[in-house]
């Protein structure tokens, strides 16, 4: 009992056991989804929504958001395009998308972290003037005709059914979970998002922190626009367009609290594997892929009010717990006095 009380402690455990019991319902109503194929095929599906996952994780960790990495997708996207479908270099169409990505995520961190913009509203404003960019970029075309060697990439298979493109994603995953779990600077990003105050107080670098979960958020997408570009095989001026819903509600999904302070990359990586499957899930059920957002949408309102009931009743039973030490001597001293008379 003790060990599953410790097992529900750890909310990535919990995204895990849902995804589990998940895909068994669905393939409890249709037998034909848990073909091999068709699960690795989730696994493969989620690696957009994988890496965006994983990069904002580490801006919500410190208490904000970004709702401008779908746009930093595209932009991303059509930049690497570009210049591949013109002949040039994949060194060079990796490395300009990345700048591209890393560019908007210091102008985000650079307006939050120094400025102190709300996050919300600023990078609501940023999605509107690099979501502009793609379109005068690419002059309102699509970007097609990108060479077959570069769209055939996404469908190289690594063991089995299993791309490489997703092992390159999962490696991307665990590397960044050590850094933020086992070295010194990246727990600054939990602690800046549990205690701002006290971070600064203990000489945590807040301002820079902040910076930095948005550089590596820009950075997560602008690789997600890659491998979006060979997954795809065209670029649209709204490429990415709504992506940042479903990469929130993956976080959240994957225990992240959108308070800050709380969660981890695993969980919000096993989130988009939820979040991406549920086009599929949908097909397999009977039902239109239309209902997509509807449903990403009601899972991430159910998902934050649970949070926040959940964060609500921790804070009263915390107080509780304070009230109670406080009062403790103060009883007891008066039940000694009404003795001693």
């Amino acid at each position: 009992m003790t060990l599953l009380k410790k097992m529900g402690k750890v909310r990535e455990l919990s995204s895990l056991f849902f995804l589990i019991f998940l895909f068994g319902l669905v393939g409890l109503m249709n037998s034909d989804f848990l073909t091999p194929t068709s699960l690795f095929n989730c696994f493969n599906d989620s690696v957009v929504f994988t890496l965006l996952a994983v990069g904002i994780a580490f801006v919500i960790l410190t208490g904000e958001i970004d709702v401008s990495i779908g746009a930093t997708l595209g932009l991303s996207a059509a930049v690497s395009s570009t210049i591949l479908r013109d002949g040039g270099s994949a060194v060079v169409a990796v490395l300009a998308a990345v700048l591209v990505g890393c560019l908007v995520g210091l102008f985000n961190g650079f307006g939050i972290a120094k400025l102190g913009i709300p996050s919300l509203i600023f990078t609501l404003g940023t999605n509107g003037l690099v979501r502009g960019l793609v379109y005068v970029y690419t002059g309102g075309a699509w970007v097609e005709n990108l060479p077959a060697g570069f769209t055939r990439l996404a469908n190289v298979k690594l063991v089995g059914e299993l791309t490489t493109f997703y092992a390159m994603a999962l490696l991307l995953v665990i590397a960044a979970h050590l850094i933020l779990t086992k070295t010194r600077r990246g727990k600054y990003f939990i602690t800046v998002g549990d205690n701002p105050a006290g971070a600064t107080m203990v000489g945590i670098p807040t301002m820079q922190t902040k910076i930095m979960a948005y550089v590596l958020c820009g950075l997560f997408a602008s690789v997600a626009g890659i491998l979006y570009s060979s997954r795809i095989g065209f670029i649209t001026p709204t490429a990415g367009n709504g992506y940042e819903m479903k990469a929130i509600a993956a976080c959240v999904l994957g225990g992240v609290s959108l308070s800050g302070g709380l969660g981890s990359l695993i969980g919000a990586s096993i989130g988009a594997v939820i979040m991406s499957s549920i086009s599929r899930i949908l097909v397999f059920l009977g039902f239109s892929s239309d209902y997509d957002n509807t449903i990403t949408g009601i899972l991430l309102i159910v998902i934050v009010v649970v949070d926040a009931v959940a964060q609500n009743r921790a804070a009263v039973k915390t107080r509780h717990a304070r009230l109670a030490s406080r009062s403790g001597p103060l009883e007891e001293e008066s039940g000694n006095r009404r003795a001693a008379s």
